[in-house]
């Protein structure tokens, strides 16, 4: 069953979360991956958002590029940790992006990481923490990986 949702706004997005994708195998958490745009079919992001939860998904990944509205809408939808990934997909290089998901209301959190593909690699790591708090083979895996870092 997966663990970590991961949203992105478009299938051209896919490269840039590949990152993630390779992460969570890396570090054996399982994921899905939906392609949702937050713009173009909101009813379905609702949907996502509100049934997350009883799906088995404890931690949510949302990329999205311009202004990024994705990570908020899911955020609103649920209270599973969200945390957005701004993409560098605009004239403005993810910076427009990473304003719009830092940015959010009070009462409505969604974690931000860095733009592009090493932020999408951290949004897994933190996924990860996140997730080792409660899962002791995560917490492990994610130790295992921090050594090897510090080993070089």
């Amino acid at each position: 069953m997966a663990l970590v949702g991961i949203v992105i706004g478009s299938k051209t997005d896919t490269d840039l979360i590949q990152p993630a994708l390779d992460m969570l195998k890396q570090l054996g958490i399982d994921y899905e991956l939906s392609v949702i745009s937050g713009h173009r079919n909101p009813e379905k992001v609702r949907e996502y958002g509100l049934k997350a939860a009883e799906c088995g998904i404890e931690v949510m990944i949302a990329a999205a590029g311009y202004a990024a509205h994705l990570p908020g809408i899911l955020a609103s939808w649920t209270t599973v940790p969200v945390i957005g990934v701004p993409l560098p997909t605009s004239d403005l290089k993810g910076i427009d992006a990473l304003l719009s998901i830092a940015q959010m209301p009070a009462g409505v959190p969604v974690a931000c990481v860095g733009i592009g593909k090493s932020g999408t690699k951290n949004a897994a790591l933190l996924a990860a923490q996140i997730l080792g708090i409660g899962h002791k083979e995560i917490k492990e895996a994610y130790e295992e990986y921090r050594q090897k870092l510090r080993e070089g």
